[in-house]
């Protein structure tokens, strides 16, 4: 098998975690998904892509940092691509800035994403 290179080292744990279970196929940055911003097109890569035994696909974005510009691109990703199920897994659960009370779950969660910390929920695999 050819050995992936990952964007952080926060990716390279997800994915082996994931990849210990047998039972699921994983692939890294499986898929280009346009994205239109105002004036301009995009492209957006999600980090993991799971097939559950079930044939059902969950689209993972592991985020360390979760800047205005991000928060931005997620919510035109999901407004634009309703049919996939996408969701967040973050490092940590930090505020959105210094000055603000509102953590990254809280908006993920306002913005309609399902999401976790630390690592992928194992209910998620069981879907």
């Amino acid at each position: 098998r050819v050995t992936e290179k990952h964007r952080s080292k926060f990716e390279t744990y997800v994915i082996s975690a994931l990849r210990r279970n047998k039972k699921i196929q994983v692939e890294y940055e499986p898929e280009k998904w346009p994205y239109v911003m105002p004036a301009s097109t995009h492209q957006y890569t999600p980090d993991v892509k799971i097939i559950l035994p079930s044939g059902a696909v969950i689209y993972v974005e592991l985020k360390g940092k979760l800047d205005g510009a991000t928060r931005k691109k997620m919510i035109l990703v999901r407004e634009q691509h309703p049919d996939k199920d996408l969701r967040i897994v973050f490092m940590r659960n930090n505020t959105l800035s210094k000055t603000s009370k509102t953590r990254y779950m809280d908006w993920a969660t306002k913005a309609g994403y399902v999401c976790a910390v630390g690592t992928i929920p194992s209910s998620w695999l069981k879907e």
